[in-house]
């Protein structure tokens, strides 16, 4: 017997809570003050800078988490003010600062901060950063430069791979017709980089330029003062709301697009114990599974026997990722892998081999290793496996690929993953990496023209950490930036991102999406001793969380005709449709903590049924494998209303 799930459990899968927000007003001006930072700052309701925060990061670009002390905010109706001292520190550094924040009805805003090392502090940056909205992209800039001189560019359209403004000063852009905000940086030289390379739907302003060296060390005992202003001028052209409106999904016509193949990874260290939940696998049915191996030290190449297996009883292709070492023959090195792959009877369908270099992230044109070449990495590949397909690009994230572009002529296809909580962790960054999906793929399209493209296995939690020594451990199940132990992977949350997920690469004419794994951290099957796991832990038979029947029911929708189904209000939900003997399936999802209320335009027909996976159903959908059809329900009305994070299919 198991005890019933809390809702925070039933939602992000921990008991640990995201922190709260507080909206703050001064006129037409609002925020919302997070842990101590700025987030949607907007005027008349548009959103003019997606958030302003003093953050300090260590020599692994992990991000401390501050300790608010002395906290006061004074509200009046025509001005706000906040002020705090915060505390970064860990077992061998310590670092505070002074906050200040004032806001006032004639639109203006500061945040000053003064920040004081109480030891010799190792840092990778430490200051502000100013978050301007994806949404931006293609619009006009101005900017000031430290020197005092003047420029107009555009916000990058196709997300850029390098800085696209350096030495900054000042930003200008205009919010919406008629209203130009203006936020000027001070107390150091700023630049910008496309924060989309790693799935944030912003652009990052950030103090300190990355041509000089990290990490570097604040004194211990020495002041650094910066600040942030904010101002506008013109005015808003038309009313905007601020709350939302009625939620619609409007279905439309066939798209000439098909549902792409769902597949899932099957790491060395879940093998086996996907093989005792041989069920759920052939439940899942993914059409590929993604199966590692690292040639470094032979991680994965015992696993064959498991690999095949697995995939013979899901009736799955195998895609094989290996991993090859820097300065040395790449022929020599695959050898081995296709032995084992041999003596298993393994025949993969793909091949993506990458050289250990390209696991780590790189500046711009900085030097990689010389050895092996992707030349003569493809041809190896080809020479070990010739009757798969070979893939080229990158196992680590888009970042990679877009810094060292493909050579979409030595493969048959195009790949790489993404990570949603590199910078952020929180619930509302890691549900809005979806925005950036589509600037991801259209981008990843014009570097590779018409090759066929997959993506993944991503997830929201990293499958490796490119831009440090390790991945973040976790053992508190929270939300924690570039650790492999997301919580959220066991709830509500996970389930409504997943089909965020499929539904951006579906719709944006990607091939493959593969997602998660079997079971492990990034898993869809639950497996004892991966860390605690509320609820879970104490259930007698296998369990399944809720993102396992979304990815099962797209299974379905393999190479189907998609259908448009467009959205009111992208941010607040999403939804994903297809014919399917000539009738349409379509997917929903909330994406937000909060209950929604829907409307369907153009489903039509009768003997309409609904299944939901919410907090009401979870205990079902954990415990049930075929929960997907065993939920199923009369749809009377083209209405309903999605609690938090729920997931709903209408067919």
């Amino acid at each position: 017997m198991t005890s019933g799930p809390s809702r925070p459990v039933k939602l992000c899968g921990t008991e640990a809570m995201d922190a709260p927000s507080r909206r703050l007003s001064a006129g037409k001006l609002s925020v919302e003050l997070e842990n101590g930072q700025l987030r949607y700052v907007s005027l008349a309701g548009i959103e003019a800078l997606r958030a302003i925060a003093f953050l300090v990061r260590d020599e692994n670009w992990g991000t401390y988490a501050p300790s608010i002390e002395g906290l006061d905010i004074r509200e009046t109706g025509d001005s706000f003010t906040v002020s705090y001292r915060a505390v970064c520190a860990d077992a061998r550094q310590r670092l505070s600062y002074e906050a200040r924040i004032t806001g006032s009805s004639e639109g203006s805003l500061a945040f000053d901060a003064v920040m004081t090392p109480e030891s010799d502090f190792v840092t990778n940056r430490a200051g502000f950063i100013v978050l301007h909205p994806a949404g931006l992209a293609g619009r006009k800039l101005k900017v000031t430069h430290t020197d005092g001189s003047e420029d107009e560019t555009r916000f990058p359209e196709l997300i850029s791979p390098s800085q696209p403004v350096f030495n900054i000063r000042a930003l200008t852009h205009e919010a919406t017709p008629g209203l130009w905000a203006t936020c000027r940086m001070e107390g150091d030289a700023f630049e910008m980089e496309d924060q989309r390379n790693w799935t944030d739907a912003s652009y990052k302003t950030y103090v300190r330029p990355l041509s000089l060296p990290w990490g570097y060390t604040l004194a211990n005992g020495s002041l650094h003062e910066q600040s942030v202003r904010l101002s506008f001028t013109g005015a808003v052209e038309q009313s905007h709301r601020e709350s939302p409106g009625q939620a619609m999904i409007r279905l439309g016509a066939e798209l000439g697009k098909t549902m792409p193949e769902i597949c899932v990874a099957l790491p060395a260290s879940g093998a086996k114990a996907t093989l005792s939940a041989i069920d759920s696998l052939r439940a899942l049915r993914p059409a590929f599974l993604v199966c590692e191996v690292d040639t470094r030290d032979g991680r994965g190449l015992d696993e064959f026997d498991v690999y095949a297996k697995a995939a013979e009883a899901a009736s799955a292709n195998v895609v094989l990722e290996v991993v090859v070492p820097d300065e040395r023959d790449a022929a020599a090195s695959l050898a081995p892998v296709a032995e084992a792959a041999a003596r298993a009877g393994l025949k993969p369908e793909a091949v993506i081999v990458s050289s250990a270099a390209d696991l780590k992230s790189w500046q711009p044109g900085a030097a990689r290793p010389e050895k092996p070449a992707v030349e003569e990495i493809a041809k190896a590949a080809r020479g070990a496996f010739p009757a798969a397909r070979v893939g080229g690009g990158m196992l680590s994230t888009f970042t990679e690929l877009n810094r060292k572009r493909p050579k979409p002529e030595l493969s048959d296809f195009i790949t790489h993953t993404t990570c949603s909580i590199v910078h952020a962790a929180d619930d509302r960054s890691v549900m809005e990496t979806l925005e950036t999906l589509p600037a991801i793929i259209a981008s990843t399209k014009a570097m590779i023209g018409d090759k066929s493209y997959r993506i993944g296995p991503s997830a929201i939690a990293a499958r490796s950490n490119p831009y440090g020594k390790g991945l973040a451990d976790n053992p508190g199940a929270e939300r924690v930036c570039l650790t492999d132990k997301d919580p959220r992977q066991r709830g509500l949350f996970n389930a409504a991102w997943t089909l965020g997920y499929a539904a951006a690469c579906a719709y944006g004419g990607v091939e493959a999406v593969a997602l998660g794994a079997t079971t492990g951290p990034l898993g869809f099957i639950h497996r004892r001793g991966d860390g605690a796991a509320p609820y879970f832990d104490a259930i007698d038979a296998p369990a399944l969380y809720p993102a396992f029947h979304v990815m099962a029911g797209l299974s379905r929708g393999r190479r189907r005709r998609l259908i448009e189904a467009s959205v009111s209000e992208p941010r607040r939900f999403t939804a994903l449709a297809w014919l399917q003997d000539e009738r349409v399936v379509l997917w929903l999802a909330n994406l937000t903590a909060e209950s929604l209320n829907l409307r369907i335009d153009g489903l039509g027909g009768e003997g309409r049924q609904l299944t939901v996976i919410d907090a009401a159903s979870f205990e079902t959908a954990t415990t049930m494998l075929h929960a997907l059809d065993s939920l199923r329900r009369p749809l009377d009305r083209p209405e309903l209303t999605l609690g938090a994070y729920a997931v709903a299919r209408v067919d």
